[in-house]
């Protein structure tokens, strides 16, 4: 058989590189991983004879892809490729990373502390410019394509004024007069002004009712004085009528 006559050590690596052309011919970082990790494999198994059996080729894969899957996460040589996924976007909502290249409404890239076999999503701004190095957290998946993110620190300060506002309208609900101090002192001042008004109307009354009484008393003192003159000029005739029966 063909596979018999091929040593172990160079199938690995004519599959390791099978598995980097398929990766070269889609990009997408799903079969880079486990090419590499076959192809140093083999490469070894090839030079040094030990790593050539069964076992050892197998931990050297094992140890070889963990590096390889380090070396991808942490210097991502795809840049963000691969990023095309809308598969448990839900789960991306609320999780926080690091800007690793500027981020604004129109571009943008972040690396997500739990963003699982490749962290780094394209992201856009919620509100400001976001620099590089920044803390950040994801306020809206976008399906995973690309996600909004804010700021840890305007994030944190947002919920402060959300908890106060909600604060406020907790204690204008339980106590609307506490809550509107203008609107009592309003009604009181009001109320004052009612008051000062009644008050006014009842000096006046007084006035019209003193003013009413002093015309009364002007009037009998009118009365008085004409019937003195009534009782002055009875008296005259009565003397005339006197003195001429005398004379």
């Amino acid at each position: 058989m063909v596979l018999e006559a091929v040593d172990p050590p160079l199938l690995l690596v004519i599959a390791g590189i099978v598995l980097l052309v398929m990766e070269a011919m889609a990009p997408g970082a799903h079969l880079i991983v486990l090419g590499v990790a076959l192809l140093f494999a083999g490469l070894l198994g090839m030079a040094f004879t030990p790593l050539a059996a069964p076992i050892a080729m197998a931990a050297t894969v094992l140890v070889v892809g963990a590096a390889a899957l380090w070396i991808y996460r942490e210097f991502d040589f795809y840049g963000g490729k691969g990023t095309a996924r809308t598969s448990d976007s839900d789960s991306l909502k609320g999780q926080t990373g690091q800007v690793t290249e500027r981020v604004t409404a129109t571009e943008g890239q972040v690396k997500l502390e739990d963003g699982g076999f490749n962290p780094f999503f394209q992201a856009r701004a919620f509100d400001e410019e976001i620099p590089e190095g920044t803390q950040v957290i994801v306020v809206d998946p976008g399906g995973g394509n690309v996600v909004t993110v804010d700021s840890m620190e305007q994030y944190d300060r947002d919920v402060i004024d959300r908890e106060l506002e909600r604060d406020s309208s907790a204690a204008e609900d339980d106590d609307p007069q506490d809550a509107d101090p203008t609107a009592a002192d309003a009604e009181t001042e009001s109320s004052d002004s009612e008051t000062e008004s009644s008050e006014s109307e009842t000096e006046s009354s007084e006035s019209e009712t003193e003013s009413s009484e002093s015309e009364t008393e002007s009037s009998d003192a009118d009365a008085s004085s004409n019937d003195a003159e009534s009782e002055a000029e009875t008296a005259d005739e009565q003397r005339d009528v006197e003195t001429e029966e005398a004379g």
